[in-house]
């Protein structure tokens, strides 16, 4: 297992994982350009050996694409991946197994005390250290000397896109309830002042918010340290989410297989690079390649944006907190990693996939009724939740509707980050106990087949949304639909589209799936005028699910597309409509086909889109890398 960066970039070199990418490579534009197109492929990790920044080339080679193959990643942590699996199914917080291999010693078979004893050593290595002398300290530099990533052309600065934001609790100080999350960092742009403010972008939901709650109501500044590099498991670490109070600390020590070294200033015995005074409330994560050291104001914010971000449109220019910084340190053999996000899937998906293999069953367990829960990737993974849970109200009456699916379907909108999703549709296991979350193609057809309509569909109303979503016209205000089917299929689903007649303005319709259909219309055309044109009789209906695009091509030619046009472009409240609509007793239902209006909107985001200049010059380097790889191969 990984200590630092280097000590993986190197074995991932020296096992033919990693290319060594030897031309000059602009950090505007061009080295997210390559890894795009190196991830497509399936692509080895990179390593820039000659970034450039505006002001010329710069001194820190640059990894990218480090977690972007499955294979890869489980490489990077193969040691570590089965023990911190049963730890976490274990449903043990790690803090408290020693307590339970004591008390389970005197009453407890050899075989269970040595599968005890295991998990202890494991959870041993979540406790992280106070250490003396850290590489960190070795040198300090400022803000502009850093890699200077531009991912996309309207992005407004440069940015640090894997870095890992360390805070803790003002009133209750301490690792154990720190918080270490990945949140984007914009280092110049806009109006901060070069080297010594940059912006600090979290979104709703996110541990770093409690911490700076609290400290906007002692009216006290919230220390920040941002580390980048370190371990690999540090990373991922600062992307798994976790039950609040819990610090992701002990999952970098555990996944990492070492506790993690934090270090304070004041235990290092060298202060030739420290020209001023430093705050010793927070420490700092020893092994990391760089840390940058400040704070935020109790109320201040600046612009911060726009970002090309992973679901595949900008995220806009808004207010966010600004860190004043202080200090920036960097290590001797210093490493600099960058990711890269737009449409999914990217090197992210990645990771959501990993930490879905590691926690799957500890949501399950978490959540009572939830027998497997997936954000869909190709959605943009917070639109739209797939869940299996169980239908057990009543067991002596016949399942005719949802109950015990509707609780369940509240939990999970409850329930960290799953309180994000848009879309949760929502099926029994007893009606298919071997479908899987994971199948897209069979739970779609399953939820299309037995859906009512008229009784199954359930809105949350001006309700919080994902702040990257802008489909409910507003930052961090949308709405939600939930989904939930029980019982034998109602319905065929259709494929057959001969007896279909459209109205005046719609064209091109094209089977998706068997009882999905996409519909091509100009913003002129309503959802309502279409809806309209139908009674329920129609044979239309026989698609439970229409969906209205801007280019029906597209948006049938794959799953992907399908799945990514309609929900990062739909509203439930505004964009939900239906054959033949019935509202009763404040419910909306129908009695025909539901229709999504996946068009683009006025006040959408923009989408993302490569600069033709920019990927003409990148090309011939990204068929050498392949190359490269190949041989390796």
């Amino acid at each position: 297992m990984y200590k630092t960066l280097r000590q993986c970039t190197d074995d991932l070199l020296r096992t033919g994982q990693m290319v060594r990418v030897t031309e000059p490579v602009s950090m505007r534009l061009e080295a997210a350009a390559i890894q795009r197109r190196v991830f497509e492929a399936n692509g080895p990790a990179l390593y820039f050996e000659r970034p450039v920044n505006p002001d010329g080339e710069c001194r820190f080679p640059v990894v990218s694409n480090l977690f972007g193959a499955r294979e890869r990643m489980r490489y990077i942590f193969r040691d570590a991946i089965e023990p911190l699996k049963e730890i976490l199914s274990a449903g043990v917080d790690p803090q408290s197994m020693f307590a339970a291999v004591f008390a389970s010693k005197s009453r407890m078979g050899l075989p269970s005390f040595r599968k005890i004893f295991r998990l202890a050593k494991t959870a041993w290595r979540s406790r992280p250290k106070i250490v003396g002398r850290a590489p960190v300290f070795q040198n300090r530099i400022k803000i502009s000397d850093l890699p200077q990533l531009v991912s996309w052309k309207d992005d407004g600065g440069a940015y640090i896109t894997l870095p890992q934001v360390y805070t803790e609790q003002p009133s209750r100080p301490g690792v154990w309830r720190s918080n270490l999350g990945m949140y984007r960092v914009q280092i110049s742009g806009n109006q901060y002042k070069p080297d010594e403010e940059v912006g600090l972008h979290y979104q709703i939901h996110r541990g770093i918010a409690n911490h700076h709650a609290e400290a906007i109501q002692r009216g006290e500044r919230l220390r920040v340290n941002i580390f980048i590099g370190g371990a690999p498991a540090m990373t991922v670490a600062a992307v798994t989410p976790l039950p609040e109070g819990m610090s992701e600390l002990m999952i970098g020590g555990m996944l990492g297989g070492r506790r993690i070294p934090m270090t304070y200033y004041n235990s290092q015995s060298s202060k030739d690079c420290f020209d001023e005074p430093f705050s010793l409330s927070l420490p700092v994560y020893a092994d990391a390649d760089f840390c940058i050291s400040g704070y935020l104001d109790a109320n201040r914010v600046l612009p911060e944006g726009p970002f090309g971000d992973h679901l595949g449109y900008y995220s806009l220019t808004h207010d966010f907190p600004v860190m004043k910084v202080e200090n920036v340190w960097r290590r001797n053999d210093a490493v600099y990693p960058m990711t890269v996000v737009g449409r999914p899937p990217q090197e992210d998906s990645m990771f959501a996939e990993f930490i879905h293999e590691l926690t799957g069953d500890v949501i399950a367990k978490k959540i009572l009724g939830v027998k497997a829960v997936r954000a869909v990737n190709e959605a943009g993974v917070h639109p739209l939740l797939f869940a299996i849970g169980s239908e057990r109200y009543a067991p002596y009456q016949s399942r005719k509707r949802a109950a015990e699916l509707l609780t369940t379907a509240h939990a999970c909108l409850g329930f960290g980050q799953l309180s994000l999703a848009k879309f949760v549709f929502l099926a029994a296991e007893e009606d298919a106990p071997s479908m899987s979350v994971n199948d897209t193609k069979r739970f779609l057809t399953h939820i299309l087949e037995r859906i009512d309509t008229e009784r199954d569909l359930h809105f949350t109303t001006q309700t919080t949304c994902y702040t990257l979503d802008y489909t409910g016209g507003e930052l961090n205000r949308g709405s939600k639909l939930v989904i939930a089917v029980v019982g034998s299929p109602k319905r065929e689903l259709a494929t057959d589209m001969s007896e279909i007649r459209l109205p005046h303005g719609f064209c091109q319709p094209r089977v998706v799936l068997p009882g999905v259909l996409t519909v091509q219309a100009t913003p002129e055309f309503s959802s309502r005028s279409f809806a309209e044109f139908y009674d329920a009789s129609a044979p239309i209906n026989r698609f439970p699910m229409i969906v209205i695009v801007d280019d029906s091509d597209f948006a049938s030619a794959s799953l992907r597309n399908f799945l990514w046009t309609t929900f990062t472009r739909c509203d439930p409240a505004e964009d939900v409509d239906g054959i033949n609509v019935l509202p009763a007793q404040k419910h909306w239902g129908c009695r025909g086909s539901l229709i999504f209006d996946a068009r683009r909107k006025p006040h959408h985001a923009p989408e993302l889109v490569e600069d033709a200049n920019v990927v003409k010059r990148i090309e011939p380097i990204v068929e050498k890398i392949l190359v490269r790889n190949s041989r390796a191969g």
